[in-house]
């Protein structure tokens, strides 16, 4: 025997509900973003660097004093190899949640150009700029400026870099532009995108800067590139390749056990920020 149907009116409590409900579970990346910030105590802002306005978060709070950037990785740039994501927005903001776990007096994170601002406000955004030409000079000049204009801010006397993923290309590039970076640090961080495309078997970015071809510039900088044992996307050879073109003694890779690619870095960050950095003064 069929059950009895329920009154409408019930039914349609039901559905708001369980409306309400995916509502509150399923909050926005930018939501997202904003309360992880808050926790670290980091303030949303925009800045205008070149012709992009990209999103940041920052604690701010000594004047002339060393400021330590935070670049994120590549974000949500393909839906799969063949299709492009309509929004390069991260899911997972693992460059943001490391900046959230440094403790340090000023603090900036920088989304990648295109990252979390709505495209109608930033109408030099096309796809191409968190594809094929995601390290593009214009996005590597652009990410530099807005660097120079916190450093300008604060009278900075130097600057720390961090970068997660692809970040970690990104501040190994605008290191080899100025003069003022005490360290890099990458975590994960593509080093070589031409070999690690040509690892995925994945089309080359002709486009776009590489860090590798800069090794070499900024191999006086101290700095620690981590990577995880398990990590599939970016290996460790990477690392270890981008280290050996540099030569010197101030680069090293620390290899963590058990980490992938995505593992959540930001739990141990503050343990890995304490290692002593190589040739530091």
């Amino acid at each position: 025997m069929a059950g009895k149907s329920l009154p409408s009116r019930y039914g349609r409590g039901i559905l708001l509900y369980v409306a309400v409900m995916l509502q509150t579970a399923c909050s926005s990346p930018r939501q997202s973003a904003d309360e992880l910030a808050a926790s670290g105590g980091l303030t949303p802002q925009t800045i205008v660097g070149g012709t992009f306005t990209l999103a940041a978060y920052t604690r701010l709070q000594q004047p002339q004093g060393t400021i330590t950037f935070y670049i994120e990785g590549d974000g949500f740039a393909w839906i799969n190899k063949t299709a492009p994501s309509p929004d390069p927005t991260p899911r997972q903001a693992l460059g943001l949640a490391l900046a959230a776990k440094d403790d340090s007096a000023n603090v900036v994170y920088l989304a990648r150009p295109c990252q979390f601002i709505p495209l109608n406000k930033n109408p030099v955004c096309n796809v191409s700029y968190w594809t094929d030409k995601r390290f593009a000079e214009e996005i590597i000049d652009s990410m530099n400026q807005a660097i120079s204009n916190y450093v300008q801010q604060m009278s900075a006397p130097g600057i720390n870099m961090v970068g997660y993923s692809g970040g970690g290309n990104v501040a190994a590039l605008i290191a080899a532009r100025r003069t003022d970076v005490r360290s890099l640090r990458t975590v994960a961080g593509n080093l070589d995108h031409y070999a690690v495309n040509q690892y995925h078997q994945v089309s080359a970015m002709p486009e776009s800067e590489n860090a590798v071809d800069i090794a070499q510039h900024i191999a006086s900088i101290p700095q620690i590139h981590f990577s995880g044992s398990e990590d599939s996307i970016v290996p460790t050879w990477i690392a270890r390749r981008f280290v050996s073109l540099e030569g010197g003694n101030c680069s090293q890779v620390h290899m963590v056990e058990g980490m992938e690619h995505t593992s959540a870095w930001n739990e141990i960050w503050p343990t890995l920020l304490a290692i002593p950095l190589p040739c530091a003064p």
